[in-house]
This record gives structure tokens, sequence and C-alpha cells, in this order.
């Protein structure tokens, strides 16, 4: 995936079985239908529908493994293109007119998922939907206006980095990085058995500084959002009738099905069966 020359261009597709490890340029992943697990060497990430993964150039492993096609719409990135972007965002008119070729130092993305924005959803569809018809200048000008919703997107994350208390902004950076792997970690094997010790060392953190530096980022312990994530595919798979209640139990990292039951009605508020009864009368009533 990555020439001598890089250019921009898209990869679409549907498989639910594949595997590539190799070299990328700066790119964009998104897939619908299912997902698709990614390793760098920062960590794991999982990319699911209505979220997006960001990577900088260099080394990963992809693979999906499904029992329907997964759809994947990838965008890549030529060199030096995310730096030509942001700097007529940022440089003053002046500077701009008196050189506009001037290149800037590379700019680095926070490697992570994204949940999809509105606007970037709507610009990413619509050149989902016209890539195979219009011309190389319309797809030029939306690989343009996407980065430049990627780039005011990044403003998010360094919103984030300010809520960490650290006196040096590149420590801030650092430990925000490595809290993010410990969350993507969660996103990517919250369905399986986890301890808090694993998520630590996957993150390069102590147990203590990862749950102290998890809570200011966002919010809660990395148990709690365990417990989310479970809650959400659970929902989700209580909503075919055709799984029984040890399928689904097993399906989000629980060891019986009594354990799964109290989880969900500490959260929910009533039993799995009693949410699935809903969940039948709803459409019924449809």
């Amino acid at each position: 995936m990555n020439d001598k020359e890089s250019s921009n261009f898209l990869l679409h597709a549907k498989s639910n079985e594949f595997y590539w490890e190799g070299n990328g340029q700066l790119s964009l992943k998104t897939f619908s239908n299912g997902r698709a697990l990614y390793k760098t060497d920062r960590g794991f990430f999982a990319v699911e529908e209505n979220r997006y993964l960001l990577l900088n150039e260099g080394p990963y492993t992809i693979g999906i493994e499904e029992e329907q096609d997964v759809e994947s719409f990838c965008m890549f990135f030529s060199d030096g293109f995310a730096e030509e972007i942001y700097r007529t965002m940022d440089a003053s008119t002046n500077e701009l007119l008196t050189d506009p070729y001037k290149k800037d130092d590379p700019i680095h993305f926070f490697e992570r998922t994204y949940a999809t924005s509105p606007s970037l959803a709507g610009q990413i569809n619509t050149l989902k939907r016209h890539h195979k018809q219009l011309d190389a200048c319309w797809h030029e000008e939306q690989f343009h206006h996407i980065m430049q919703t990627l780039i005011v997107e990044q403003l998010t994350s360094i919103r984030e980095i300010e809520s960490i208390k650290a006196l040096r902004k590149s420590t801030r950076e650092e430990l925000f990085q490595r809290v993010t792997t410990a969350h993507e970690y969660i996103r990517a094997f919250f369905a399986q058995p986890l301890q808090l010790a694993d998520i630590a060392k996957a993150a390069c953190l102590s147990p203590n500084h990862l749950l102290r530096s998890y809570a200011q980022v966002y919010g809660r312990t990395p148990h709690q959002h365990i417990s989310e994530l479970r809650i959400q595919k659970a929902k989700m798979l209580l909503a075919n009738i055709e799984l029984n209640m040890t399928d689904i139990t097993f399906e989000i990292g629980f060891s019986n099905p009594v354990s799964f039951s109290k989880m969900f009605k500490q959260h929910i508020g009533m039993s799995p069966l009693q949410y699935r009864k809903k969940v039948i009368l709803d459409k019924k009533s449809d």
C-alpha cells in the first residue's frame, strides 16, 4: 500500500475473512455490517459501524473474521497532503501568497477510533455513493473536504488532553495516548474476561496510574466502560430471538447466565428476558 510516489486513493470492498500486514499511508478506516481489528505498535483498535480509525503512516495488521460480509471503505492520503491542508487553515493569507508551496513539518494525528460525526458521515457517504461515477477532480475535492473535517475534529482530542493533570504539554500528550490505548484495548476485547492489570500492561502504565488517568479523561473507570460496552452488545443480541441466554452470556464475556442477568438488571432496571419481551412487543406495536 506504500508507493514511492504516494497518492490519494480509496479501497472499497466486502469480505467476511481478510488479513493483511504491511506499511500504509496516513489513512481513515470505516466499516459497516461488522468490525475489523487492527494492530499497530501502539496497540489494538476495533473499528465498527459509526466509528472510524485514523492511522498515521507506518506498519499495521488488519484482520476480519465475521460470519457475514463486512463492507470496508478506507481512504489513504498522500505524503504531505494533511500538512498542506493544515497550512491553508492555519497560515495567514499573506503567508500563503508569499510562499504557496512551502512544506511544513509533518503532523501526526492521535491514533484511535472516533465516533463519526454527522458532518463527516455525510461527506464519507457522499464519496462512497459516487466515487465510481464522478471524475478525478471531484475525487480530489472530496479528499480535501474530508481532511479539513478531520483536522477540525482533532481539536476535540486536544481539549481532552487538557483534562490531564501534568505540567508539560509533551507529558500530557504521551499520557493521553497511553490512556486512549487502554480505551481502545477495552473496545477491542470487552467481550473477553479482562483484568485491570492486563489493560494497564497494554497501555504501559501501572494499574493505579491508569485508573486515575482514565477517570480524568473519560469520567469513568475501565470497569464501568467494559460494563457499558457489554450492555450495548447485550441489547443488540437480545433483539435476535434466535439467540438463547447462554449464547448471549458467553458472547459478551460472562461465564454464567446468572452473573449476566444480575449485571444487566443493575444497569437497565429489568432482566434480560423482560427486556427481550419489551423489544418484541415494541416491534409488534410499530
